[in-house]
């Protein structure tokens, strides 16, 4: 299994980190992807296949910690490509959110 989970929903209270700009405050750390809990269970084939997928977005994923799980918000293409190379960390942007 690749992630701890797969969800379709956000399941944590809204966090007000919407531009990447905000996100840019928060910085990277090594997350486990079996530790993850996805947001979105449908992945766009294009941007997983895409070279250029993140020439107009952050370069690492986002992750919000809410009640000890982590959940991918943004960047599940780039988690799938990272398992595809048979890696099983990646660099991401964690938000941790108080209970």
């Amino acid at each position: 299994m690749i992630f701890k989970s797969v969800g379709d929903s956000r399941p944590y209270p809204e966090h007000g980190y919407e531009t990447p700009k905000d996100w840019a405050s928060v910085a990277p750390m090594q997350v486990r992807l079996d530790e993850l809990v996805t947001t979105k269970s449908i992945l766009d084939l294009s941007a997983l296949l895409a070279e250029d997928s993140t020439f107009f977005g952050d370069l690492f994923p986002h992750v919000v910690q809410w009640k000890g799980t982590r959940y991918l918000e943004d960047g599940l293409h780039r988690a799938v490509r990272t398992a595809l190379h048979q890696r099983s960390i990646l660099h991401a942007r964690v938000l941790v959110l108080e209970d």
